[in-house]
């Protein structure tokens, strides 16, 4: 099923996240929490793809599992940074093969070599290059693509960042996935400012709970995120204590969501970083919303 089918039910819609193993020795351990959250039975479920492609062997081995096994919906991460077009391409008949409609078209994360690398010498060096491979592969994939409410890292401001967003969907890009935030109001800004400039496909905000004081600074690092005050207090008051900061981290994410579905937004994507517990407990808290 293709995931627009899915956001545009018009029902409120609740999908989560998950991660390969870094290593073949916590496979069984990943596919465990796999398992556990698919039979949880989300709206839809992706599988992120490891920074410079370091996981991508099981990332399409998951989502074929997820999808055949548990018949949930699935969205398989695809990143082209510093990649041959025959590889990307072959990826893309991988994926073809697996019966996967659903592509999350991203650059993917510069690690430090990279970083350091000669990027003339790369054959994608923007997702958008991705998404229009895609396209010319398959055109009947659906595709997702990836954006920053507050800004991207990368742009200069934040009309530049929209004027890139709007040319991957000009592309192709069917709907767009949110990077976490912790301010829902940044998110409803955000989404006035790239209506205004012509981009009417769907956007999923992205909710990460952060359950543990050590997420912050990875969370900030890897989005430039803004924390509220309140948000502070929170890990202020709690950090120190493991299970009262989970149970806030699972409340605060809670909060957001319902406050997303109560201004109009139909569909949520959770962040859940492989632990079911946090899955299930936020989709309990969320029950009588989603009817699960």
């Amino acid at each position: 099923m293709k995931l627009t089918e899915i956001i545009n039910n018009g029902k409120y819609n609740l999908s989560f996240e998950v991660f390969p193993p870094k290593a073949e020795t916590s496979f069984e351990s990943v596919r465990k929490a796999v398992d556990e959250i698919s039979a949880l039975r989300p709206s839809f479920m992706s599988v992120t793809y490891g920074a410079g492609g370091g996981t991508s062997r099981y990332t399409l081995d998951i989502a074929k599992e997820i999808k055949d096994r548990y018949d949930v919906p699935t969205l398989a991460h695809l990143t082209c940074v510093s990649s041959t077009k025959e590889t990307v391409r072959g990826k893309i008949e991988d994926i073809k093969r697996a019966g996967i409609k659903n592509v999350m078209a991203l650059r993917g994360d510069l690690t430090p070599e990279l970083e350091s690398s000669d990027r003339s010498l790369w054959d994608y060096r923007h997702a958008v290059e991705l998404v229009r491979e895609l396209k010319s592969c398959d055109d009947d994939f659906c595709i997702g693509c990836a954006c920053y409410p507050e800004i991207h890292p990368e742009s200069l401001d934040q009309r530049e960042d929209i004027r890139y967003l709007k040319e991957k969907v000009d592309a192709g890009c069917d709907f767009m996935t949110t990077q976490m935030f912790f301010d829902n109001n940044l998110l409803y800004n955000f989404l006035y400012k790239i209506r205004e400039a012509g981009i009417t496909v769907p956007v999923i905000p992205g909710i990460m709970p952060i359950t543990k004081a050590s997420q912050v600074e990875r969370a900030v690092k890897l989005s430039g995120s803004f924390m509220p005050v309140r948000f502070k207090s929170l890990v202020d008051r709690f950090g120190s204590d493991d299970d009262a900061m989970r149970d806030a981290g699972i409340a605060y994410a809670t909060d957001q969501i319902i406050d997303l579905y109560a201004n109009g937004i139909r569909n949520v994507h959770v962040y859940s970083m492989n632990k079911p517990d946090v899955a299930e407990a936020i989709l309990h808290n969320l029950k009588s919303i989603v009817g699960k």
